[in-house]
C-alpha cells in the first residue's frame, strides 16, 4: 500500500494518487483503484465464458482474504452487470481447533452483511475424521497432502448439497504460479499441464473457475483493506511444513527483483505443450465412491483405507492406484488368514470343552460309543440313561 504523496491520479487526473498499484506501478487513487480492479475480474468473468445466466453458483468461503473479497466482488458484479447468477457461500469445516472455528465466524458474518446463503460441510461427516485427528495420527510431516485431497472432494460434495452448476474458489495469480513451481520442482506433468486453466473439472466434476486468476494477492489484499471487509487472517497452525510455502518464499524473491514475474509463470503454464508420446492418466471414476479418478482407487479413498487400518503412509509417495489396490487386498488376504486362525482356535477350544463333558459323563473314556477309547476299553454296549446317569460296558 505505497503511497504516492504530491502525484496525481494517472487515471482519473484529478485526484491526488493514494496508491502504487503492485501490478503495474501506476499511481492511483482508491476510487479508481477499486473501479480497476473490478473491471480488470468483470473482463476475465467475461472473455473466459466462466458462467451462464440462471446458474447455481458455489463461492469455496474460507473466511481468508481471496475468498472474501471473491465474494463480495461475485455479488457486486453480478448486480452490476445482471449476470442472473444465485449465489451461495461453500465453506469446508476441516476440524481445526483454533484456526478454522474462528474462520468459520468471519464466513457468517459474510453471509450476513452480503446476504448470500451459506452452507457447510465438515471432514467428520463425510469421512469420520478431523484434522486434528489426522495430525494426531501421522504428524506434522504430509498433513496438508491430507487436508488438499479431502477438501477438493468436500468442495464437490457441498456443491451438488447446493445443487451447483459451477463453484469458484479464490485462487490468485501469486496461488497459480506457486502451483505451476510446484509441479516444475516435482516434475508432474500432468498437474503442470492444466494447473493454469481457468475452468477445471468440467470433464466429469462440477466446474470450478477462477475469477482472480490475473489478480496479484497484493492488490486483493488493498482492496480488502481500503474496503474495510471483514475476514480472518490467521495462517493455518498445520502449514509451517507445507512444500507450497519454500515455492513461495521464492516466487517473492523474484517479484521483489521483477514485479512481471508472477504473469509471465503463469502464461509461460499457459503456453506449455506435452509431447505426444508422453502418457498422460486417462481419468475414470473411483471403484469404490465414484469419485473422479485417474486411478481404481481415488486418493481420497486411499488415504482414508491409511488412517482407517492405522496405517496412514500407505496414500503417501508415488506409489500408483494399482500398488496400493495390490497392498490394500494383501492387508485384506492378512485379516482374513488371522480370522480363519481365531476360527481354528475357536473350534479347537469347543472341542476341547466336548472332551472334557464326555469324559465327565463316561467316565474317563473319550472316544465317541461304539469305538475304543483310550483307556483300552471297548465300548460294547454303552447306554446314558437320563434319569439316573450310568454306564454299562
Amino acid at each position: 500500500m505505497a503511497s504516492a504523496k504530491g502525484i496525481f491520479c494517472e487515471s482519473c487526473k484529478e485526484k491526488r494518487a493514494s496508491i502504487k498499484r503492485p501490478k503495474t506501478g501506476q499511481p492511483l487513487c482508491q476510487e479508481c483503484f477499486f473501479a480497476v480492479f473490478e473491471e480488470e475480474v468483470h473482463q476475465t468473468i467475461t472473455q473466459n465464458g466462466l458462467f451462464n445466466k440462471g446458474e447455481r453458483v458455489a463461492i469455496a468461503a474460507s473466511g481468508g482474504k481471496d475468498s472474501t473479497v471473491l465474494a463480495y466482488i461475485m455479488k457486486l458484479l453480478n448486480e452490476r452487470h445482471h449476470y442472473g447468477l444465485d449465489l451461495f457461500l461453500l465453506s469446508v469445516d476441516e476440524g481445526i481447533t483454533g484456526y478454522r472455528d474462528d474462520s468459520l465466524e468471519s464466513v457468517r458474518r459474510n453471509r450476513d452483511q452480503m446476504g448470500i446463503p451459506l452452507q457447510i460441510v465438515s471432514y467428520s461427516q463425510l469421512y469420520g475424521w478431523t484434522m486434528d485427528a489426522i495430525v494426531r495420527q501421522i504428524g506434522m510431516k504430509n498433513n496438508c497432502t491430507f487436508c488438499g485431497v479431502f477438501r477438493r472432494q468436500a468442495l464437490d460434495r457441498g456443491a451438488l448439497l447446493l445443487k451447483a452448476d459451477k463453484i469458484v474458489t479464490g485462487h490468485n495469480a501469486d496461488d497459480i504460479a506457486e502451483t505451476v513451481l510446484m509441479n516444475v520442482l516435482r516434475g508432474d506433468i500432468a498437474r503442470l499441464q492444466r494447473c493454469t486453466h481457468i475452468i477445471t473439472g468440467s470433464d466429469g466434476a462440477i466446474p470450478r473457475s477462477k475469477p482472480f486468476k490475473y489478480s496479484y494477492e497484493k492488490e486483493i489484499v488493498m482492496y480488502a483493506y481500503f474496503k474495510k471487509l471483514d475476514y480472518f487472517s490467521t495462517e493455518c497452525v498445520y502449514s509451517p511444513n507445507a512444500y507450497r510455502g519454500h515455492a513461495r518464499t521464492y516466487l517473492k524473491d523474484l517479484e521483489a527483483i521483477r514485479p512481471s514475474t508472477i504473469i509471465d509463470i503463469i502464461y509461460s503454464g499457459d503456453s506449455l505443450s506435452v509431447k505426444a508420446e508422453i502418457k498422460l492418466p486417462v481419468q475414470g471414476t473411483c471403484s469404490r465412491c465414484g469419485y473422479i479418478s485417474s486411478q481404481e482407487l481415488c486418493k481420497a479413498c486411499v488415504l482414508l483405507e491409511g488412517l482407517n487400518r492405522g496405517l496412514p503412509r500407505l496414500g503417501i509417495g508415488k506409489a500408483n492406484g494399482s500398488n496400493l489396490k495390490e497392498h490394500i487386498k494383501k492387508l485384506q488376504l492378512k485379516e482374513e488368514r488371522e480370522r480363519e486362525s481365531l476360527r481354528g482356535e475357536k473350534e479347537g477350544e469347543l472341542e476341547e470343552e466336548r472332551v472334557k463333558e464326555d469324559q465327565l459323563v463316561y467316565g474317563g473314556c473319550k472316544e465317541e460309543r461304539g469305538l475304543k477309547c483310550s483307556c483300552g476299553h471297548k465300548t460294547d454296549t454303552l447306554s446314558l440313561q437320563t434319569e439316573n446317569i450310568s454306564l454299562e460296558f
